[in-house]
């Protein structure tokens, strides 16, 4: 038998092309599942602001990436996670967490949520109101963390911890999504730059 100190460690492999059916597979059209996981992020019953975020993740060449897998996750708008360890209550059916697929043809993504509120940080610092993102496609050996932040947060992105370690301002605005509206609905864009111009900061956790 071979002693555990000498395994060799498992080599690592970009995401298939069936990544979608078995983690997303509504989304690739196979009903599957009476209930999908990861669809619905707040619940019916979350308080707070309803909001859309969507976006495209873009290549080195400027070109949208279309077999993208996005998980994101979530305080409520009163800055708890629906985790034991967050220090507060959150809404029946709210898990603050959710995943999509991109759009085969356009590279399209979105979700719908509510606009989490700001959440306690290390030694007591306030973190601004964020959505944590994890993307993977085939193509990237790691999955990628980022954050969204809210551009109508101007105060709280300027005292957040997490955004002043980062020494460039002009990389900054790479984490921050643009609020418009459509029929009468906040949407925030955020496009997701892998490399190049404005490559999107992403972080090693």
């Amino acid at each position: 038998m071979q002693r555990l100190g000498y395994l060799s460690e498992t080599p690592s492999q970009t995401a298939g092309p069936y990544v979608h059916i078995g983690l997303a597979p509504g989304a690739a059209g196979f009903d599957i599942y009476d209930e999908e996981l990861g669809r619905d992020i707040a619940g019916p019953d979350a308080q707070g602001e309803r909001i859309r975020v969507e976006g495209l993740v873009i290549d080195g060449t400027g070109s949208p990436i279309k077999d993208v897998m996005l998980e994101a996750w979530q305080a409520n708008a009163a800055g708890h996670y629906a985790h034991p360890e967050s220090g507060g209550m959150v809404e029946d059916g709210f898990r603050g967490w959710g995943r999509v697929i991109t759009d085969f043809e356009t590279g399209e993504w979105g979700f719908d949520t509510v606009k989490p509120g700001p959440v306690p940080g290390r030694n007591g610092a306030i973190q601004a109101p964020h959505i944590n993102l994890w993307i993977v496609a085939r193509g990237i050996n790691i999955g990628l963390n980022t954050r969204i932040y809210f551009d109508d947060e101007a105060d709280a992105n300027a005292a957040d911890p997490v955004l002043n370690l980062i020494e460039w301002e002009i990389r900054r605005p790479t984490l921050i999504a643009r609020r418009s509206e459509r029929g009468g609905k906040p949407v925030y864009r955020f496009d997701i730059r892998i490399q190049g111009d404005n490559e999107t900061i992403f972080f090693d956790i």
